[in-house]
């Protein structure tokens, strides 16, 4: 077990870690879109848990920054069970000591979650994924705790360029004029950086948060991958030389801060052909300027660690201030468009082009269409209370009055933590939330805390659990996709400035607060509708791993080299920590690994090509590689006929030559 440190001034227990999450690689709906189309068939990237645990030698705080699109409450629970039952770990993590957030890639399996709302267009709860996650999140945080030593801890920040753009000009430009005068941008452009060090010198690791939207991948790929933060991650564990299956890797993390209204797709919707080399350019432009901030990070931070942490019912916050109450939630019939900035929508009356007054027109007959349908069924629908509270919303999906088992179609009882990292505050925030939002957040914790030294505060977007969005009450009366997204009405980001207000109250004071109504746990009522691997064949004179169209004898530095083999289903085993697709060089008189499932420049596509068969496409770039002999090696797991019994496979293509 790790020594524990003596409090010391600026010297901290510090870990890192950080593991596979990458879930089903087929036939598995994607999450991000809502395009029930868009299902995995292979991987461009492996996803990634990366955990940091900090101590000051009186309590410990566990960040977690996952490659996922968002991580729902059902994740979390799974999680602190598995570290409730684990005697090396319950001691010192629990709950509320425990932020897990979501980077948001739009690239990843879903089904996921235990609510009905976000598993509607994955044909359900997909337990492999699922299990894949808590898994990967758990054994991240394991290996960060194995990793403790004392350390410094150093910030940085500074501004980024030409990342993203805001794309609710809009409903921005409602906010009070006063308000926006004192900001030069309508999106936040800072980008704030911990880098990690150990007393020995040692460089353990980096997270930062800048706010963007990983969408630079669009709805018509099928490849699961990190998109714009998941690769600058990569590039900056790569140029630390971090090893994955190492004892005590480099981890860099790309977090997200407020994002819900900022889209890096400055060249216009994402169009599935030039989407992977716009991925590159903003990953570029947030990897230069976290290197740049890493680089130049001297600032200590100094301070106690602490943390708060409650759960609240948002579906019925009395806010003292104002005097109302906020409403169970529900989406508004312009919610059916999606982000316009970012993908065509799969309601064909909310295509781009649409008037703002068409898409008025639409979505009060759509609303009017299906709110007599749903008060059928939950009559509180109709009621007065309830449209009134949630206006100016023309409500389409009640989600938080819809239940078929007393599960709501998206959560009520949401978590809000704040943690205290000597001079920084991370606020927790379970939701996508404007950028104005956002900074209303930020102030408001940040002026409540600056009695304990707090100079600066990040919002932490997608933690912990996800309930969609959360704008300024201005920017909900526009009723734009993000406006009708926020559930639980115009005040809803008041709801929590009041509930972000409790906790900094009680750090600052002292004081516990009441963890409130745990949410219940819903695994025995998920249902899927996914099927399952009944068995895989190969055809005659062929078995799994047979090369079906092999590489050439030779090709030149810049060229693609594509191989097939006879494959299986990808779901008969995730190959978690290992490889579908692997690059191998000769060295001497042995092949040696050069890239895998991890490496961007290597991609795995998976085929049916009939009801049993299947191949593998195996592609590599080889843009930035070596002169030398080479060779594509495809790994597998085939699922017999009749017993199910499932056996490991390897195939090889001919080595071949690559030339300058």
């Amino acid at each position: 077990m790790p020594n524990k440190i003596q409090p010391q001034e600026g010297v901290y227990e510090i870990g890192c870690g950080i593991y596979d999450i990458t879930g089903p690689a087929a036939e598995v709906g994607m999450m991000g879109f809502a395009d029930a189309a868009q299902t995995t068939q292979g991987i461009y990237m492996r996803l990634w848990s990366r955990a940091f645990i900090i101590g000051d030698g009186n309590k410990r705080l566990v960040y977690i920054c996952a490659d996922l699109c968002m991580v729902y409450q059902a994740v979390k629970q799974a999680v602190v069970h598995k570290i409730q039952k684990d005697k090396d770990l319950n001691r010192f993590y629990n709950d509320q000591n425990i932020l897990i957030s979501a980077t948001h890639t739009h690239s990843g399996p879903g089904g996921y979650s235990h609510h009905f709302m976000y598993n509607v267009t994955t044909k359900g709860f997909i337990r492999q994924n699922f299990e894949a996650i808590v898994n990967g999140i758990y054994q991240s945080i394991r290996r960060a705790h194995e990793n403790l030593e004392p350390g410094k801890i150093f910030i940085a920040r500074g501004e980024a360029q030409e990342y993203g753009f805001n794309r609710a000009k809009r409903p921005y430009a409602m906010n009070p004029e006063e308000e926006r005068a004192r900001y030069k941008s309508d999106i936040d452009q800072e980008m704030i950086l911990l880098k990690f060090v150990s007393l020995k010198g040692e460089e353990l690791g980096m997270v930062n948060w800048i706010g963007v939207h990983p969408t630079s991948v669009g709805p018509t790929n099928r490849l699961i991958g990190g998109d714009n933060k998941g690769l600058a991650e990569y590039w900056f564990e790569r140029d630390k030389g971090s090893n994955v299956h190492a004892k005590k890797p480099f981890v860099a993390a790309f977090a997200l801060a407020p994002s819900g209204d900022v889209s890096p797709n400055l060249w216009g919707i994402a169009d599935g052909t030039n989407d992977y080399a716009h991925m590159e350019k903003i990953a570029k432009i947030l990897y230069a300027k976290a290197s740049e901030l890493y680089l130049n990070a001297t600032t200590s931070i100094v301070g106690a660690l602490d943390y708060r942490h409650r759960y609240t019912d948002f579906s019925k916050i009395h806010i003292d201030v104002l005097g109302v109450d906020t409403a169970p939630a529900a989406m508004g019939a312009t919610f059916l468009a999606g982000s316009t900035e970012d993908n065509v929508s799969q309601v064909k009356i909310f295509h781009d082009g649409a008037t703002l007054n068409s898409l008025q027109r639409s979505e009060k007959i759509i609303a009017s269409a299906v709110s007599s349908a749903f008060g059928a069924l939950w009559p509180e629908t109709l009621s007065r209370e309830y449209i009134e509270r949630q206006a100016p919303k023309q409500i389409i999906l009640p989600t938080g009055l819809a239940s078929w088992d007393g599960n709501p179609w998206t959560p009520q009882i949401l978590p809000v933590q704040i943690f205290r990292l000597g001079t920084l505050a991370l606020i927790a925030q379970p939701t996508e939330i404007t950028t104005m939002a956002g900074r209303r957040v930020r102030e408001k914790v940040e002026s409540i805390l600056s009695p304990l030294g707090v100079t600066h505060a990040v919002v932490v977007s997608h933690s912990n659990a996800y309930a969609s969005y959360v704008t300024t009450p201005e920017e909900y009366r526009a009723q734009e996709y993000e406006g009708a997204s926020t559930h639980f009405g115009p005040h809803t980001l008041d709801a929590f400035l009041q509930e972000y207000t409790h906790l900094s109250k009680a750090l600052v004071q002292g004081y516990k607060v009441s963890q409130g109504v745990y949410p219940k746990d819903y695994s025995w009522s998920q249902i899927s509708l996914q099927p399952g691997v009944l068995y895989d064949s190969a055809p005659k004179g062929k078995k799994f791993g047979s090369v079906l169209k092999d590489a050439k004898e030779s090709y030149r530095i810049g060229e693609e080299v594509t191989v097939e083999f006879q494959s299986a289903h990808p779901r008969n085993d995730l190959m978690a920590m290992d490889n579908f697709a692997i690059v191998e060089r000769r060295v001497q008189d042995s092949f040696e690994f050069v890239a895998g499932d991890r490496d961007p420049e290597i991609t795995f596509t998976w085929e049916r090509t009939r009801t049993s068969e299947s191949k593998a496409i195996l592609r590599w770039k080889t843009k930035d590689a070596l002169p030398g002999e080479y060779r594509i090696v495809h790994r597998g797991v085939a699922k017999a006929f009749l017993w199910g019994k499932k056996t490991r496979f390897e195939g090889k293509s001919r080595s071949f030559f690559l030339k300058p």
